[in-house]
């Protein structure tokens, strides 16, 4: 009878389809991150322009600026600012620069490694399909993740080097950063005893040179614009996006949408889409790195990005 039952169990099983073992590793990626990797895996795009803000740097361990509660301008009250923005304002520093020296010991770049987001960039012109960085940070981190100098546009400037607020005379980065990482003091310039400064944008100075001589040339040359981690608050750079050729798709990644990515279409409505079968803007809300990574592995290249990214590692 045992035998019978058996036979029967296994007839029974036979009509019976089952499932295969789902692939665990198999990502699960929304149909915005799916849409980009289409677009990566084309070859289509050599171009490509990548505007970052200070959610591209969270996961490094550096605070963003407006994020409520752990924002840095949300963490100001020991300096006594009159405002938050005074300790970036360049009136305020010369009056009083013991804030932002302060801060500038604390946060000096040297502390962090770069992202997973940075170190795509820096897989991107691996690539060769990276024509610039436009980079609202000063942290350096891109750079430190292998992207080349030649390739970015620190748009509000970088601590390498540092020059007098009074005479714009240069002074040697290595001294400043030691006066204000070591000394906790603004450096004085030899020449006319003015406070000198890294050379980072404050309010009330203009964008680098670089910035203004190349950003036209590249908005017109771009054929991607990948923007990651911004608010796109601030002025010129918040711009960049709207100037990108009519036909240039444009990919946000961030944890809202932002700009002109807000509207449908983006401001001009007579810009023609770059796909008859897609949106020319594709927004995917959420961690930078996140996305980048899910990204990554449709595209198989998870395995380049984690080893470019522990090669650059500090510590």
């Amino acid at each position: 009878e045992d035998n019978d039952d058996v036979a029967a169990l296994a007839k029974g099983l036979g009509s019976v389809s089952i499932a295969p073992k789902p692939d665990l590793k198999e990502p699960i990626a929304p149909e915005e991150i799916r849409n980009v990797a289409s677009l990566l895996a084309s070859n289509k795009y050599k171009n490509i322009v990548v505007l970052t803000g200070a959610g591209v740097s969270c996961n490094a361990g550096i605070p963003d600026f407006r994020t409520p509660g752990t924002g840095l301008y949300d963490n100001l009250q020991k300096y006594n600012l009159p405002f938050p923005e005074a300790v970036f304002d360049l009136g305020y520093y010369r009056r009083n620069p013991s804030a932002f020296v302060q801060l500038a010991s604390e946060l000096w770049p040297g502390k962090h490694s770069p992202t997973i987001t940075h170190s795509f960039i820096a897989l991107l012109e691996k690539k060769e399909m990276l024509l610039r960085v436009y980079t609202q940070n000063i942290d350096m981190l891109d750079v430190l993740a292998g992207v080349s100098e030649e390739k970015m546009i620190e748009c509000h400037g970088h601590f390498r080097t540092a020059s007098c607020i009074n005479c714009n005379r240069s002074y040697d980065g290595k001294e400043c950063k030691r006066i204000i990482v070591e000394e906790v003091r603004a450096p004085e310039c030899q020449h006319c005893r003015g406070y000198v400064k890294p050379d980072i944008v404050f309010f009330g100075e203009s964008l680098p040179t670089l910035y203004h001589r190349m950003v036209r040339k590249d908005m017109k040359k771009a054929d991607l614009l990948i923007v990651m981690g911004t608010s796109l608050m601030v002025g010129p750079v918040n711009q960049i996006p709207d100037i990108v050729r009519r036909d240039c798709p444009r990919v946000l990644f961030n944890n809202e949408l932002v700009g002109s990515f807000r509207r449908k279409n983006g401001p001009n409505t007579r810009r023609k889409s770059y796909d008859t079968s897609a949106k020319r803007d594709i927004f995917h809300e959420g961690d930078c790195d996140r996305s980048v990574r899910m990204l990554c592995t449709l595209l198989g290249w998870e395995h380049e990005l984690d080893e470019l990214n522990r090669s650059h590692h500090l510590g």
